[in-house]
């Protein structure tokens, strides 16, 4: 990790928050010398972002944004331009290569940029050699644990079942606004997409016309937590990164809830059984869950 930002990130929470107002100002006085991400984690949610940035921001030759996992330019806030993305990032100075050190590799983590309908062509527009790194997770686990993470930051109050009764509405015609208009954002795109933000294939295939396969890398939530360090090590040969002892990703963010009713369940796993057998198809390989 760059010194630039290693001992900012590994203060506390409130004392990061504290900070924040005063890193931004600087950032944006500076923002002309700075680096742009040479990689992004851009999703799941709720599918391991978190781990996995922790994992490879441990990395000699990695550093993330000042203060922050992910600054969310290219989804919410595009409007705000490059500069003001450029702005979150290290001095370009203190990334070159020198004294036998590799050049330090910059990137985020922002698992909207996913499921944002205008995400993918920005990224492959304004990081023409961007590399993306996503996660994929059972995607009904995917929905109930982000429905737990929504209510407990106040953006749901619904029960898991209605929400899921009422997520249709909420989001009938939100992605087509947010194409036609740029600037539209939408609450209940962000933060109720529990059952579309589980069909991954359309996301992916999204993602791949704009950036290509070979700037894309897939992973199974079930592989990066398998207690091994193999899916992580394999990410790092993609993002061509130098070899590095690596610890496999620890879980951050879990959330308690209770066990989802079992009729339930099995009417989300049969509204992903078509979107499923087209991600492998896709793939190449089938999902840990579909096993």
């Amino acid at each position: 990790m760059s010194p630039d930002t290693s001992a900012l990130t590994r203060l506390a929470v409130p004392a990061r928050q504290a900070l924040l107002p005063l890193a931004d100002g600087l950032g944006g006085l500076t923002r002309h010398a700075r680096a742009l991400p040479d990689f992004l984690i851009c999703g799941a949610q709720r599918s391991g972002t978190t781990s996995l940035f922790k994992s490879l921001s441990r990395h000699p030759a990695v550093t993330g944004p000042v203060l922050r996992k992910g600054v969310h330019y290219f989804d919410t806030g595009h409007h705000r331009g490059l500069d003001w993305y450029r702005s979150h990032f290290p001095l370009r100075g203190g990334l070159r290569a020198r004294w036998g050190r590799p050049r330090t590799r910059v990137f985020e983590s922002s698992p909207y940029y996913l499921f944002h309908p205008l995400a993918p062509e920005r990224i492959a527009r304004e990081l023409p050699e961007g590399k993306v790194v996503v996660i994929l997770r059972d995607p009904v686990e995917r929905a109930y644990s982000a429905h737990a993470h929504e209510t407990a930051r106040g953006f749901e109050t619904a029960p898991f079942a209605r929400a899921i009764e009422w997520e249709e509405d909420r989001l009938a015609g939100e992605e087509e606004r947010m194409i036609a208009d740029p600037g539209h954002y939408s609450h209940s795109h962000q933060h109720h997409g529990y059952v579309a933000r589980g069909h991954y294939v359309d996301q992916l295939v999204r993602m791949e016309r704009h950036l290509g396969r070979e700037r894309l890398h897939v992973v199974d939530y079930a592989d990066l937590f398998d207690g091994t360090s193999r899916a992580l090590e394999e990410i790092i040969r993609f993002l061509e990164l130098p070899p590095a002892p690596m610890v496999p990703p620890g879980r951050h963010n879990a959330r308690k809830r209770a066990m989802m009713p079992e009729p339930l369940r099995a009417e989300l796993t049969s509204r992903f059984t078509d979107s499923d057998a087209r991600l492998a198809d896709w793939w190449g390989r089938t999902p840990s869950w579909c096993t």
